[in-house]
Parts: C-alpha cells; structure tokens; sequence
C-alpha cells in the first residue's frame, strides 16, 4: 500500500480513481524517488534498429513549427549512421512496446496493477536532446508520464479549440495555449486523462521519459470485432426476405420497407450481453500485429514436468493473460481449465510467473498439458534456476 500511495501523491487507488482518473490532471513528485530510467540512450538506439520493435524519428524546425512542413517522421527500424546524421537538438526518438522486450518495464507496470491489464496499452520511452519533443497534442487515452534521465517541461491545455497543422504528418495542434506548465525531474509524474492537450520539452540533453498508456478502443472497433466473432461462433447468417414486396415506381430509391425490415434482421442477431465478457478477455489479450513469438525448444511432456517442477515458468514479456468467470485467454486463445486449475491459472495471470513450489503437485497436473503446448509456442518459459 505504501508503494501507491507514494506514486499516487499520498492517495489511496480508491481515491485516485474515484477523484482523478479520467477526470483531471495530476501531478506527483517524487512518485517513484529512485527512479533514474531503465536503460541508457545508447540501449535505446539499439533497440530502435531491432526490425521487431517500433519505433520514430521526430524532427522538427523551430523555425517552422507551426507549419506541417516543419516536421518530419521517420518510422524504424534504424541504423546507426541515422543516429550519427542527427542535430544537436529538437529531435525525439519514440521507442514503443518496451514491455514487450525489457524485463524491467513488465516489472515497472507492476506499480500499476490496480487499473486492469486489459486496459493496458504498452510502456513507450521517449529519448530527446534539449529542445526535443512532439509538439502541443492530444491523446484519447489515459497515460502516466514517468521522468526518467534528464528534466523534461510539460504544457498542459484542457482547450476545445482542437485544430491542426495543416499536411503535418503528426496531429499537432495549431492554437495551443498553455494553462499549466511543470518540469519533471526524475522519478516525477505526470498523470494525464483523456483528450487533455500537453507539450513536453526536453530541458537538456539525455532527457527520457517513460509513457505508461492504457488504451481505449473506439465503439465502432469494439461492434466490429465482436459481431465478427459472434459470426466466428456461429451467428445464423440470415438471407435477406421481402415476400410482401409491392412494385415500385422509383426503382433506384431505398425505401422505408427495406429499411425497416433489415432493422428487423439486426434486432433478431442472438447475443447476449454475457457473451461480451469471454469476448473482452480474448480481445484484450490479443498481441498486437509486430508481436511474433519464438518457439522454445522441443522437451517430452515428462521432460518438461520435471523442469517445471524444478524451475518454475514466466511467461513471455509479449504475453497477455486475462480470465472471465473462470474462463481464462492467452494472446487471444481460451485456455482448457478445470475448477483445481483455475487458482494457479489465475495466479500466472496477476504475476506473470508460477514459482517451483507451486508447480508440483495435484493442481499443476491439470494445467501441465496446457503449459507444455504453450511453452512449445514461446508463450510461456521455463524460468531460469539462477534466477
């Protein structure tokens, strides 16, 4: 408890919820006080040239900011001259998904698991020299924004004027008016709820800041997705019927009828509200379309029992694992589960991994088939003994 209420300003999550979050702007010093970043720009480099993890090249001309052609992006993977090419200033490098290839960011969302995992977008860092950053925007999304290196000055705007720079191949707003305005020092915080306009500017060199993003997906993604599963499962497709069809004089006009009846075809589609939760939890687990998995090596189902048992498993920092009343997804896939399996699924679930001791027994052998299919993927690995 002592850890959220020092990154939550001395709130409780209850309180914070409750008073902040998609609500208000919050502003926490010392949220994390030791917080000094996970890994060096030279790291960061290195990960913006790996083919397997997005990444932008943010340039600008202060000169010409509040013109389109001012700005240019630049989308990875890099190479190393492209770093070496670059001015002293007003650049940013945008590295996404770090949760997904470094251990210690997966560990970072640790902090903040009392919003569900299905909300969660990805840990993004952000590396710019003095003058760097991506102009006055918006995002439709809840974001932390983690100080790491460096001091970086945030603008923030709850203005309703939204217009953009014309032909700018960022959205940046035109007319951005500053009502507040912090810089962050490391292990500072910066919470920012939805559609608030902010500007952030690196105040020197080596400036880098963690964006911890929790996504919001639209309406009309989210009927998309689930009338395309319902069809997945089954849905009767209907043909289309006007057996009271009267002649028409105008035959190129949609008329009320066939409004009304495909209305009715929409109104008999057979979902029911409890299917929306086993469809969250696969939607919301699913990798996104960079994500690809490894395959471990092969080892015998005994083989792999006995490991297990020894070693414990960690699932793969790419992995997702949601449940939904004792129906429990993996990157998009139903796991088969019994009543004794589901406590230590559960717990692979909140905490990313199964300790040895909790891999022996009765239990772990009605998940052991499961685990070894998914340790043969690369979902999931058999932890390190040294670890």
């Amino acid at each position: 408890m002592q850890q959220a209420l020092t990154l939550l300003n001395g709130l409780t999550p209850a309180q914070f919820m409750a008073e902040y979050w998609q609500k208000k702007p919050l502003l926490i010093r010392g949220a994390m006080p030791d917080f000094q970043g996970l890994l060096d720009p030279e790291e960061l480099a290195g990960l913006a040239c790996d083919a397997e993890v997005p990444a932008r090249l943010i340039q600008f001309d202060p000169q010409r900011a509040d013109l389109g052609a001012g700005w240019q992006v630049t989308q990875g993977p890099f190479e190393d001259d492209d770093f070496t090419a670059l001015p002293a200033q007003h650049w940013t490098l945008l590295v996404q998904g770090m949760n997904h290839v470094l251990p210690e960011a997966q560990a970072l969302l640790s902090h903040f698991d009392f919003i569900p995992t299905a909300r969660l977008d990805d840990v993004m860092v952000s590396y710019a020299p003095t003058g760097g950053g991506v102009g006055p925007h918006i995002d439709s999304y809840d974001v932390f924004l983690l100080q790491g290196a460096g001091k970086r000055r945030w603008r923030i705007s709850q203005q309703s004027d939204l217009r953009l720079i014309p032909d700018a191949p960022l959205r940046i707003l035109s007319h951005f008016v500053c009502e507040q305005e912090w810089v962050l020092e490391p292990g500072d915080m910066l919470y920012l709820p939805p559609n608030v306009a902010h500007w952030g500017i690196a105040e020197d060199d080596d400036c880098m800041t963690y964006s911890i993003g929790f996504r919001a997906p639209a309406a009309r993604e989210l009927a998309i997705e689930f009338l395309d599963a319902c069809r997945q499962d089954g849905l009767p497709d209907e043909l289309y019927r006007d057996p009271d069809l009267q002649p028409v004089v105008d035959a190129a006009a949609v008329d009320a009828n066939m409004v009304n009846n495909v209305a009715d075809m929409l109104r008999r589609l057979p979902w029911q509200p409890a299917q929306l939760g086993p469809f969250l939890a696969k939607y919301f687990s699913e990798p996104k379309a960079y994500v690809v998995f490894s395959p471990n090596r092969k080892l015998s189902l005994a083989k792999f029992s006995q490991r297990l048992a020894q070693e414990g498993v960690i699932m793969d920092l790419q992995s997702q694992m949601l449940h939904w009343q004792g129906q429990y997804f993996i990157n998009g896939e139903q796991v088969p589960v019994s009543a004794e399996g589901a406590p230590l699924l559960n717990l692979l679930a909140n905490q990313r991994q199964l300790e040895p001791a909790l891999c022996q027994g009765g239990a772990i052998e009605s998940v052991l088939p499961w685990l070894h299919e998914m340790y043969l993927s690369g979902y999931v690995h058999l932890a390190e003994k040294a670890a």
